[in-house]
């Protein structure tokens, strides 16, 4: 009896012994989803990230990457940086190798692709661990998403508006737009610039605002599955570009022979003092501003349904690859460039409008007063839109060229709305697989 007695406890101390050592083996905090070979936090890391850009971003890029080395010692990050077109002509065949790096810049017209194809990791096991959200809304978060996980990180906002100079605005008999102002107030503020001798507008990107005003009444351009058109009435197509086109036929908006002479941003209406404003990103409005060299200011979006209409566009996205053997060094990084206060006093802002509210507040005395505006502008819209929803399919380029085709037809006279939309709505959805 003692005998089998000594040989039960012999065992329950060899199998407690053999459970602690496993314990000592597995680092604190270690994410059980990540597939990390890392075995402990101070084990040499060699993590490998790329990005597009241009010489200004490769340069604080690099410097973010040697702050990031001085504060994690053990870890070492190898750059792998291109233009734009060199950038994904390398990519695809990393991808096709399963040879990507850790931490990759990605693109929403990509995101969809690498991550159906499960080449990106989904980032939600690491939030709250090794990535930050708490100083980060939702709805920017939210831009990352495909299907039920998040394949990319908000690097930076971007968010539609009108950007204006406020002085020809006076000049025209209106002092301020109105935050909830509307589309009739929008055409009846054009009349008083047309009076006035001048452009209200230059017009508005066709796929861009369509898909702004589709939001508003609770469709969007594209099907959530991106396999054709998110909406079903093309009454609302009609109704859109019925405006546009109005604009236009009574000399409220540019020509497309005038807005064709336009060599750049120097030669537009508003930068001349012939015109009141310009629909475009809040990421557009530094570089209105500094050309025009004067005060301008950004007004929201025309509703109703503005707080449904508008999101918050991610100008690019973090992401991690599925084949990275250290996901939480590559994760740790990915917070680093988010939420280190110091990284963000080097990036200022260059890959659009940080998400965190602690960065930005932090970032407000070291930006131009021109980037503080687009900071507060974003700041409002944070409060002020909706979840941008899955990004655009892989095919959204030939749509955005028909839509843009069909657009300039409708201004020159060559084609009504009616029938734009129905041939929309069929090369569209063939476009788009159905």
């Amino acid at each position: 009896m003692k005998k089998g007695l000594v040989f039960i406890l012999g065992m329950l101390l060899v199998f407690g012994l053999a459970a602690c050592g496993s314990n000592d083996k597995t680092p604190a905090g270690s994410n059980d989803q990540s597939g990390n070979d890392d075995k402990n936090s101070d084990e040499e890391v060699t993590l490998r990230i790329a990005w597009w850009g241009d010489q200004t971003r490769h340069d604080y890029t690099n410097e973010v990457i040697k702050l990031f080395q001085e504060k994690n010692p053990n870890v070492k990050v190898e750059a792998e940086y291109a233009s734009w077109d060199d950038y994904w002509q390398k990519l695809a065949p990393q991808a096709a190798a399963n040879e990507l790096p850790d931490i990759i810049q990605m693109d929403l017209s990509y995101i969809s692709q690498y991550a159906k194809n499960n080449q990106l990791a989904d980032l939600k096991p690491y939030f709250g661990e090794q990535i930050d959200t708490s100083n980060i809304a939702d709805t920017i978060i939210s831009g990352g998403e495909v299907g039920d996980g998040v394949y990319g990180f908000n690097a930076g906002v971007n968010a539609l508006g009108f950007n204006y100079d406020p002085e020809m605005l006076k000049e025209i008999g209106v002092d301020a737009i109105p935050e909830d102002w509307t589309w009739d107030d929008y055409q009846e503020i054009s009349a008083k610039a047309k009076d006035a001798g001048i452009y209200f507008d230059t017009g508005m990107k066709a796929d861009v605002f369509l898909n702004y005003y589709l939001r508003t009444q609770g469709k969007r351009l594209y099907a959530e599955d991106g396999s054709g058109l998110g909406y079903d009435d093309d009454q609302l197509f009609v109704d859109f570009f019925t405006m546009l086109k109005g604009q236009v036929d009574n000399g409220l908006t540019p020509t497309p022979d005038y807005l064709a002479q336009l060599t750049g941003i120097e030669d537009d209406p508003v930068v001349k003092q012939e015109g009141v404003g310009i629909w475009q990103w809040s990421n557009q409005f530094v570089g209105l501003q500094q050309v025009a060299d004067r005060p301008m200011e950004i007004a929201p979006m025309p509703g109703p349904g503005a707080k449904d209409g508008l999101f918050l566009k991610p100008s690019m996205f973090w992401s991690m690859s599925e084949n990275s053997k250290h996901k939480e060094a590559a994760a740790q990084f990915i917070d680093f460039f988010i939420n280190d206060v110091e990284a963000n006093k080097l990036i200022l802002g260059e890959r659009g409008v940080p998400v965190s509210s602690e960065i930005k507040e932090a970032l407000k005395s070291e930006v131009s007063d021109a980037q503080a505006q687009v900071f507060d502008y974003i700041e409002w819209a944070e409060e002020n839109s909706s979840p941008m929803g899955a990004p655009d399919p892989t095919q959204a380029g030939q749509v955005i060229e028909l839509l843009d085709s069909l657009s300039e037809q409708m201004n020159y006279g060559e084609i009504s709305p009616e029938d734009a939309a129905k041939n929309f709505r069929q090369q569209a959805e063939s476009i788009l697989g159905n």
